[in-house]
């Protein structure tokens, strides 16, 4: 048998280059500068398609920054920052708990924002985690594999109706696996904060062998192909954007309560370009709270009340209070739970 050495020095590059893409990367793009400049590199769990007009705006304003765009999942982001120290100027995530224990771990940079004013208060932590959305966790179904049914209204109507259908959405129910995503764990435990049904709506998807996923626009896309009835907790930013193209998508508006996330940006403290990143999240805040808006903002117009009119709204608030379910712990007991729920074997 034949036994191949390689030079130690091969063998570090090797190493090096392993470690370097641990983190799985889902979407790249580069938006080149038209003139030369710097370079500003994004990590981010904001889809390409729907964060470009952001990225096009800013370049617009400061045509001599590149931007190279990296999208990851939540989880990954927290993997490639936290663990692994990857170097980034600017991370965008729907999970705030993670973003929050980053700044809270000593992973960001504080950024004194000249336009902080146009925020409220509760819409940022510690000048280091800066929000820009306001985003729903929605119920998407097909209205098509609904016909015939009324629709839910509330949790409570959702259990009965899909115990009370087990050969219509038997392998037709959707929901995040909270194990790989940090957004669905976050949705995951606000629901288990706010009320029991969590619980038993859990065991009844568990018992109609509920399939698993890692992203909000796979979820949808199943929908749209008909593998899926009805998806759980799905982002409700992205449900709408295709809800609007695709008339066989609805998206329940239950009266119990809706969850609220805020999509929020930090400057990650091994940034090389911190003023530069700094001044993409002043265009953040500019285009996301400013009383005349942006055309080129993509998300659903902001509500500057931390209670919202419609009391069924729960906004998810920025603080260390997301840090309960990031203890060790306390995290693998819920994750544990979770699985004795919906992953009934």
């Amino acid at each position: 048998m034949r036994i191949l050495l390689f030079p130690p020095v091969l063998i570090m590059l090797l190493t090096s280059l392993l470690s370097a893409s641990a983190y799985e990367i889902e979407q790249h793009k580069v938006f080149p500068a038209p003139q030369e400049g710097a370079n500003l590199r994004i990590i981010s769990n904001s889809d390409i398609d729907i964060f470009s007009p952001m990225v096009e705006a800013f370049q617009r304003k400061y045509p001599s920054v590149s931007i190279d765009y990296t999208v990851v999942s939540s989880t990954e982001l927290m993997t490639a920052l936290y663990d692994e120290k990857q170097v980034f100027d600017v991370a965008i995530s729907s999970a705030m708990d993670l973003q929050v224990k980053l700044a809270n771990d000593g992973f960001t940079l504080p950024h004194n924002s000249p336009v902080a004013g146009l925020m409220p208060d509760w819409a940022r932590w510690r000048n280091h985690v800066f929000a820009f959305t306001q985003e729903p966790a929605s119920v998407v179904y097909s209205k098509s594999a609904f016909a015939g049914l009324e629709v839910p209204t509330s949790r409570q109507n959702l259990i009965s109706t899909l115990r009370n259908h087990p050969e219509r959405f038997l392998n037709k129910v959707g929901t995040y696996d909270i194990r790989q995503s940090g957004l669905g764990f976050l949705f995951a435990t606000q629901d288990a904060r706010t009320s029991d049904t969590f619980w038993r709506l859990n065991e009844v998807m568990g018992s109609l062998n509920a399939r698993l996923y890692c992203c909000s626009a796979d979820m949808i896309s199943d929908i749209t192909k008909g593998n899926l009835a009805i998806a759980y907790n799905v982002l409700g930013s992205y449900a709408s954007a295709r809800a609007a193209s695709d008339p066989d998508i609805g998206i329940l508006e239950l009266e119990d309560f809706t969850t609220l996330m805020l999509r929020s940006a930090i400057i990650p403290a091994g940034a090389e370009q911190p003023e530069i990143a700094g001044t993409f999240i002043d265009h953040l805040i500019t285009a996301s709270w400013s009383e005349e808006g942006a055309d080129y903002y993509p998300y659903p117009k902001l509500n500057r009340n931390e209670i919202a009119p419609n009391l069924s709204l729960r906004a998810i608030r920025l603080g260390p209070g997301l840090l309960v379910y990031q203890d060790n712990l306390k995290r693998q007991h819920f994750l544990q739970e979770w699985q004795n729920a919906i992953i009934q074997q």
